[in-house]
């Protein structure tokens, strides 16, 4: 009686798992992009850049790298921030990448 209850429990909670987040993912595979952040600044499409910035997580452990918003920006040299997008790639929760791509001028 006890292990079913602890079973039926952690169905329960894999099962839950992607409700109770602002941002949609997978228990098992997650690979989504999403808005992030959009400006009032107006941006000239025949001027616009594209900076990326990245990181790794193991495991859930262990996680480097950059992905602020700075440092996609510096990349690509923006100085003015139309809007940002993010990306996440993560596969049992064992390998996540995660990347910041920042447009504007």
């Amino acid at each position: 009686m006890k292990k079913t209850i602890i079973l039926a429990a952690l169905a329960a909670v894999a099962m839950l798992a992607g409700c109770a987040s602002t941002q949609p993912h997978g228990s098992l595979f997650t690979d989504v992009t999403l808005p992030e952040a959009v400006t009032g600044n107006a941006c000239n499409v025949d001027r616009l850049k594209v900076g990326t910035s990245r990181c790794q997580s193991v495991l859930g452990l262990v996680a480097t790298g950059d992905a602020s918003i700075q440092a996609a920006s510096k990349a690509a040299g923006i100085s003015k921030i139309h809007h940002v997008d993010w990306k996440a790639h993560n596969i049992l929760g064992i390998i996540g990448n995660y990347e910041c791509t920042v447009y504007g001028e």
